[in-house]
């Protein structure tokens, strides 16, 4: 346990370094966990605890949350606080609707604006999904299969598609931890790897529709019946994998 935290103390101390405020510093340690599911639905986040941990006030701690309210990814309770969101299955089908929409409106730009570079990034994203597969390293699997759609986004070029695709990925992060019993991120390495060659082959119809098969695979992996409970310390969880 001790080891756990002074680890968790130097992630801090380099967050809040790297970051021109605390705010950014809780937003970005507090997004990088969610994006891993080492911090599942329903985690409570302890305004006193994360000051703490940032070595900040209450009140920057405050803005943070209210930031990552406003990204759907902490739900703010009156009188109970700060809780990680916990995705209704309504919700869930909402936001994968609306990832099918953006992503599709995102493949038409990508098909337009992809180079031999880009390409050769995403082949390489796709290995390095797989090693961490293999490795049973879920946490890495997640954090690699979301810079994949993201990347998609990035290459559109649509800014504004993709700061919204950026918070729907988090929120399917957190859907996926919650409602699904292999607690992974469920993207098949054949399904990228589709994918890549249909922008390769500059297939639009093709890519739309691995996309749409993609996400519906995701969805389909859904099992509202089970839902995981928070574990572990708020300190332990915010703990990045390679400080283990």
């Amino acid at each position: 346990m001790q080891r756990t935290i002074i680890a968790t103390m130097n992630l801090i101390n380099t967050l809040v370094k790297n970051e021109d405020t605390p705010e950014n510093a809780i937003i970005e340690a507090i997004t990088a966990a969610v994006s891993e599911q080492r911090l599942p639905a329903g985690t409570k986040l302890g305004e006193q605890a994360l000051s703490d941990l940032f070595k900040c006030n209450r009140a920057n701690v405050r803005r943070a949350l209210s930031t990552l309210a406003t990204m759907h990814v902490v739900q703010l309770q009156p009188n109970r606080g700060a809780f990680i969101s916990t995705p209704t299955p309504k919700e869930a089908g909402d936001v994968f609707a609306a990832r099918r929409t953006i992503e599709r409106t995102l493949a038409l730009s990508v098909i337009k604006n992809a180079t031999d570079q880009d390409s050769a990034n995403m082949r390489a994203m796709i290995e390095d999904e797989a090693v961490a597969r293999a490795a049973g390293d879920t946490p890495a699997e997640l954090r690699l299969s979301r810079a994949f759609h993201m990347h998609l986004a990035t290459i559109a070029g649509n800014q504004v598609l993709e700061k919204f695709l950026s918070e729907l990925t988090l929120r399917t992060t957190l859907i996926i931890g919650l409602y699904n019993n292999a607690g992974s991120s469920n993207c098949a390495e054949d399904e990228h790897l589709g994918i890549v060659q249909a922008i390769e082959a500059k297939d639009e119809n093709r890519l739309v529709m691995l996309l749409d098969e993609h996400l519906s695979h995701l969805e389909s992996s859904l099992d509202f019946a089970h839902a995981t409970q928070p574990f572990s310390t708020l300190a332990e969880q915010l703990i990045i994998k390679n400080n283990q």
